[in-house]
This record gives structure tokens, C-alpha cells and sequence, in this order.
């Protein structure tokens, strides 16, 4: 009689054991679904390269589902996330040399689009786009991350805070540095032309 109660508590251990698997695997699959373009955005911010960026969204959400039992206490998913991503991302990068060239001679030039805007008006839209990338690209690191996250990812300042581990203020006053360099890098580029 002992051993069928145990057998029976064994086998209950089990079934809940396989619910609370399942049910952490459909919450995954809910933030894949939800935050996937947010973690790649982040992975490509840092490594600047799309299939780097795609290794290290993948590898954020493995590292999500292997910690899924901790995901009843997450309180903010999306900053959440964004700090695993931006973590798995920095870990790729080191070891690696992240250089953004500024003139890359080997890439095809870029075919525009059709608009209603001239063909002036849209090549030189392309080309500013491209000169905006090569000057953020060229941006420090530690100015780069949160303008990229404040002004690509739409996060406050207070995510960007608790996503690259640093007080409100230093992502305010980091922004606007990041801002004002930009500005006058700009500035010199379109004076010169």
C-alpha cells in the first residue's frame, strides 16, 4: 500500500514537473515571438554584422529558455531581455576587432527605391543615412550603446540604465554627448562639401 502512494506521488511530482516545463516553454515562445526584433536590433547594434547578430539572438534566447524557471520574478521583460542580448552581444564582440570601416569599396553601390521625392532627393537621403551609420558607428562604445538604445530601440532611460548596468544619469549625460558629437561631426562633413 506504501509503495503504490509513492508511486502515485512520483508520478504527480512528474506531471506537475512536465506542466511547469510546458508552461515555461509557451512563455519563451511568447517572448520569441514579442521581443525577437528588440534582442536582434540590440545584437546588430553591437556586432555590426547580421549573421553575428543572428548567432547572438539565438544564443539570448537559449540562455532565456535554460533560466525559464526565473521568469515569474522578471518584472520587465522587454529591459529584461534587452540586458541578456546586449550581454551576449558584448561577450561576441570581445575577442574580435569591431572596426566600422569608413569607406567600404567592395559593397555594391545602393539601388533607391522608387518615391514619390526626386532621384536627388532620394540618393541624398540614402547617402546621409549612410554617413549618419558610419559616424554612429565610429562613436566610442560607451556613447554608442545607449544612443543606439535610446534612439533606435525607443527604451527610457531607465531600461537603458538597468540593460548596460550604469546609473540614469550617466544615460542621460552619455546621449547627449553621443548627440552633440554627431552634431559636430555632421557639421564638418556637409561644411566641406
Amino acid at each position: 500500500m506504501i509503495e503504490g502512494r509513492r508511486v502515485l506521488a512520483g508520478e504527480a511530482i512528474l506531471n506537475a514537473a512536465a506542466r511547469a516545463e510546458r508552461s515555461a516553454t509557451t512563455v519563451v515562445e511568447e517572448l520569441v515571438q514579442t521581443y525577437s526584433r528588440l534582442v536582434y536590433r540590440i545584437a546588430f547594434a553591437v556586432l555590426r554584422s547580421h549573421h553575428d547578430a543572428e548567432d547572438a539572438t539565438q544564443e539570448t534566447f537559449l540562455r532565456v529558455l535554460r533560466y525559464a524557471s526565473r521568469l515569474a520574478a522578471v518584472e520587465n521583460p522587454k529591459t529584461w531581455l534587452a540586458s541578456i542580448a546586449w550581454r551576449v552581444a558584448v561577450d561576441r564582440s570581445k575577442g574580435r576587432r569591431c572596426e566600422v570601416p569608413l569607406e567600404d569599396p567592395e559593397r555594391p553601390p545602393l539601388e533607391i527605391a522608387s518615391t514619390d521625392a526626386s532621384a536627388d532627393e532620394s540618393l541624398h537621403g540614402t547617402q546621409m543615412g549612410a554617413l549618419l551609420d558610419k559616424l554612429v558607428g565610429a562613436l566610442p562604445e560607451k556613447l554608442r550603446a545607449p544612443l543606439l538604445l535610446s534612439a533606435i530601440e525607443e527604451m527610457s532611460p531607465r531600461e537603458i540604465a538597468l540593460t548596460l548596468d550604469i546609473n540614469e544619469a550617466a544615460v542621460r549625460s552619455r546621449v547627449f554627448r553621443a548627440r552633440q558629437i554627431l552634431k559636430e561631426r555632421l557639421g564638418q562633413r556637409l561644411a566641406r562639401k
